[in-house]
């Protein structure tokens, strides 16, 4: 059929529409609440972890940490679904605070902490760049764990990981999920205070753990 005869064809109902989706969800996968799920709203930037890539990321912690999760504060910045922080407290973490800065999202979080009964969780509804800054004046030192999931091609990693240098406990780790690779050749000038633990990549996604490195490693 050639172009102008399809366009004389009537318009079917819906037709050139976006097919609507079913809601989404992910579940947890180890923990207290392992296999609970998660529902995830369809909002534009919104892009859960995969649950392969959170089983190997978390694998990764639990051998890193030795398996010492109930001492452990995490951040969850740009939380989105919750499903980072709230695997963190499914294994015990101590405390979680989740930062989002959409209404719907937030609220869809605090639901989602008040089925689970997850009271070590907390959620913030704010901007995570602020968030982050502000944790590092009032509490440097405090977390030793920040996740790092933020919507690509504007910046974040660079802008937020400086404040995380303050916030972490000496040992502390950060995961940051990107569009490109932060170790290697190409590794950007700004991860030159950043050791890369371990990394990993899922289709498009390269993701990392991430310790801040000694004085003696950045002058070298």
């Amino acid at each position: 059929m050639n172009k102008s005869s399809k366009s004389r064809q009537p318009a079917r109902p819906g037709q050139g529409k976006p097919a609507a989706r079913g809601p989404h969800q992910v579940r947890i996968i180890g923990g207290q609440w392992k296999r609970t799920p998660l529902p995830v709203l369809e909002a534009e930037g919104l892009r859960p972890t995969p649950d392969r890539v959170r089983e190997t990321v978390f694998n990764w912690l639990t051998h890193l940490l030795d398996g010492a999760w109930e001492q452990l504060a995490c951040l969850d910045l740009f939380a989105g679904s919750g499903a980072l922080g709230f695997e963190a407290a499914s294994r015990g973490a101590r405390r979680v605070v989740m930062v989002e800065q959409s209404g719907p999202a937030a609220r869809q979080l605090e639901a989602n902490r008040d089925k689970l009964k997850a009271d070590t969780v907390a959620i913030v509804r704010g901007d995570a760049l602020a968030a982050v800054r502000n944790a590092a004046q009032r509490e440097p030192g405090a977390f030793g764990l920040v996740f790092i999931d933020p919507p690509y091609h504007q910046g974040w990693l660079e802008k937020v990981l400086p404040s995380c240098e303050t916030l972490l406990a000496p040992s502390g780790l950060v995961y940051a999920e990107a569009e490109f690779a932060l170790d290697g050749e190409q590794a950007p000038v700004w991860m030159a205070a950043w050791e890369v633990v371990r990394s990993d990549k899922a289709g498009m996604v390269f993701y990392h753990l991430l310790q801040r490195k000694s004085a003696a490693q950045i002058q070298a």
